[in-house]
């Protein structure tokens, strides 16, 4: 039974961890420009398994110590991850221990394929998402595990890589766009964020960010629930 479901979900996760092979290097070069060992872009990519706030991570690791910033900072970052669990309670339900995996390794990635990809027949639900959720987290910890060791081993100007974390919320943000048929909550965010950025400064602007965002939202949700429902 998990043999079959092992096989059923690799194809579904194959371009998930062609991607995740190369940013989860890029993240293990970054580290290790930091001066972190492999073991480090190893241990948070197993325990974390968030690539944006992994990236954040390396930041918070090297700043004077902070928690309730951090906190803070890990909350916004992965807010939306509220809005999977949710979404995914049905499919989750009845895979019994399994479940408590499911919920910590349920990134962004993992989340599209198990909320869009149906078992085949004969195929056990639970061994399924497991199995998509596990290969995609092997996926990430070997990319990193690989990028630290690489960093340490090969001497190369790493200038710049730092904004390995700035085009990953790029994309992310652009991937979103396109897949979106109405684009008012992501114009409220960046109009949000602006304004947050000349009021507070570039140092202060997130959290304050995420408040107008979620303001913003708040005050808009008849106004996007409708054109939700409206066609085209």
């Amino acid at each position: 039974m998990k043999k079959k479901a092992f096989f059923a979900a690799l194809p579904h996760c194959l371009p998930v961890c062609t991607g995740f092979l190369f940013i989860g290097m890029s993240y293990g070069v970054y580290l290790s420009s930091l001066g972190f060992s492999f073991l480090w872009p190893m241990a948070t990519s197993i325990l974390i398994f968030a690539g944006s706030m992994e990236f954040v991570t390396a930041n918070l690791l090297i700043l004077h110590f902070d928690p309730l910033n951090a906190l803070l900072l890990a909350l916004t970052v992965n807010a939306r991850h509220l809005f999977y669990g949710i979404s995914m309670l049905e499919k989750y339900r009845g895979t019994g221990r399994k479940k408590w995996y499911l919920i910590f390794g349920m990134c962004d990635e993992t989340f599209a394929v198990n909320v869009s990809a149906e078992p085949p027949e004969g195929v056990d639900r639970g061994w399924f998402y497991f199995f998509v959720t596990l290969i995609d987290h092997c996926a990430w910890v070997t990319g990193a595990t690989l990028g630290g060791l690489v960093g340490g081993l090969l001497p190369f100007d790493t200038t710049g890589i730092d904004f390995v974390l700035t085009a990953l919320f790029v994309v992310i943000f652009l991937s979103q766009w396109l897949a979106a048929k109405r684009h008012l909550p992501a114009v409220t965010g960046v109009l949000c964020s602006v304004a947050a950025l000349v009021l507070f400064g570039a140092d202060n602007f997130i959290l304050p960010a995420m408040v107008l965002i979620l303001l913003a939202l708040t005050g808009l949700r008849k106004r996007i629930e409708r054109e939700e429902v409206q066609p085209q």
